[in-house]
């Protein structure tokens, strides 16, 4: 239950940022913003649960910020209308996804991921180990 209460609060909240960039601003109908936000829901929905754990906060929401970009420029090209700059629309809306997601993978790791965001969680240089040892014997002794 509480996944599919995610989804939904991600869903409206890209769904609320495409209707202001979108919407207000470009003047895309509705229906159109409703079918490239569950594309953009879904897919990234899937990447944060699979990702986010992995890489932390920053590094997800540029992840969310290329997905947002490419995705209403790659729907937009088919759905919207060619008299609009595609691409404008795109880096805006990816613009303020990037920055809501921030707030929304805050939600996730408190309420949803167990460990996610603790320490020594990501693998960093830092957190990486060797094993450094001699043969504990000598080619004469092999032959015994």
């Amino acid at each position: 239950m509480k996944y599919i209460l995610a989804f939904l609060i991600k869903f409206a909240l890209t769904t609320g940022i495409l209707w202001v960039t979108l919407g207000m601003i470009f003047n895309i109908s509705f229906s159109n913003l409703l079918i490239t936000s569950l594309i953009l829901t879904a897919v990234a929905f899937a990447g944060d649960m699979l990702v986010l754990p992995k890489i932390g906060n920053i590094a997800a929401a540029v992840g969310d910020f290329a997905l947002a970009y490419v995705g209403v420029w790659g729907i937009g090209s088919f759905l919207y209308d060619n008299l609009l700059s595609v691409d404008a629309a795109a880096l805006i809306t990816a613009f303020f996804v990037a920055i809501s997601e921030l707030v929304y993978h805050r939600y996730l790791r408190n309420f949803i991921f167990d460990q996610a965001g603790r320490d020594g969680n990501h693998v960093t240089p830092g957190n990486m180990q060797t094993e450094i040892s001699e043969e504990l014997y000598d080619d004469k002794d092999k032959d015994r």
